[in-house]
């Protein structure tokens, strides 16, 4: 049976006296960061019995800080799996103790949404939200700004120049993306279909920006159609997507570049035209990959939301304790392709 791991033997592996250990042990008298950290890895690395304690020790030398989200569709796969992400990266933050409020938005309103956010930053030291490119929502920023209250922007900016930062996906390079798998991958050029949850949105905007500039470089034999908005509502893009089908059979290739990707895949199954469309829709869940299985989608753009938590919680940790950042910036990460050959 092996030896059980002693105080001594933490000591040495840790490269700390024991005196030290027992310092961090037992929470006595200041012990730097970086030296509770080593004895901890130690601990871990050995199987010292103590670890855990060792952990909650430094976790109640860490300050405590509430932080506020708001999303969208509180229904919706992908936002129940956001809300997840960001419960976890709080949890397991290095940095501080936290508690995660996260709210739904009730609406694509601007001024609900603005309600929602000063709701929320009442109760919280920084908010981050996914919201539209408005004036209302902008004024709700800079007053919390002039409070000393840090708002980040998710998925789609807003409040740009105001906002403490941006975090989500370079939308343009999105948009291109989707527009260079259906040139390369339609049988044959013909019409494209776009759909976008709202004009409102900065990062649908950039999508579309993105997704027809490739079109006018690389593609100019495509017809980019008028965009089509559908609030990124599933009915809605269903609805629109038999229409579609069953207006134009040279139907080429679809995007949608927001929400609303259930309703274009139940469409396409229903519809089962003879010559399937490229279609491109955004965020990997259980339907996306059924579909994708089925030659239904052909590719699908994909938010890391684990990574963009993680360091969405840093940079918020870092405002409420460096303040505001002198010019507030923009943090992309890179997105996920999945093909049916990779899911």
């Amino acid at each position: 049976m092996a030896k059980r791991p002693t105080i001594t033997d933490l000591a040495r592996i840790s490269g700390v006296s024991v005196a030290t250990v027992d310092r961090v042990l037992n929470n006595r008298l200041p012990v730097r960061e970086e030296t509770a950290r080593r004895v901890y890895e130690a601990a871990t690395s050995i199987g010292y019995h103590a670890a855990g304690l060792i952990k909650q020790r430094m976790r109640q030398e860490l300050p405590e800080y509430r932080l506020g989200f708001l999303l969208l569709r509180g229904n919706d796969v992908f936002y129940s799996d956001f809300a997840r992400e960001i419960e976890l990266a709080v949890s397991q933050s290095q940095r501080f103790r936290g508690v995660a409020t996260i709210d739904f938005a009730s609406s694509l309103a601007p001024d609900e949404i603005a309600a929602q956010m000063r709701k929320l930053a009442a109760k919280s030291r920084a908010v981050a939200l996914v919201g539209p490119d408005h004036p209302t929502l902008t004024a709700a920023v800079e007053t919390l700004k002039a409070r000393g209250q840090p708002v980040f922007s998710l998925l789609s900016d807003f409040a740009a120049g105001i906002r403490e930062g941006y975090v989500g996906l370079d939308n343009r390079k999105v948009g291109r993306t989707a527009a260079w798998m259906i040139a390369r991958a339609a049988r044959k050029p013909g019409k494209v279909a776009l759909f976008v949850g709202s004009h409102r949105f900065h990062g649908h905007e950039l999508r579309e920006i993105g997704f027809r500039s490739f079109f006018r470089e690389h593609a100019p034999e495509f017809t980019v159609m008028e965009t089509l908005v559908n609030l990124e509502a599933n009915q809605v893009t269903h609805d629109a997507m038999i229409d579609l089908l069953a207006r134009y059979p040279d139907l080429a290739g679809c995007y949608v570049a927001g929400g609303g990707m259930e309703g274009a895949v139940s469409a396409l199954r229903a519809a089962r035209p003879a010559s399937m469309p490229v279609v491109v829709c955004n965020e990997i869940n259980a339907e996306s990959r059924a579909a994708l299985a089925d030659n239904i989608l052909t590719m699908v753009i994909s938010t890391p939301l684990a990574a963009l938590c993680r360091e969405l919680v840093g940079l918020m940790v870092h405002a409420i304790e460096a303040g505001a950042a002198n010019a507030p910036g923009q943090t992309f990460l890179p997105f996920d392709i999945y093909l049916p050959e990779n899911i």
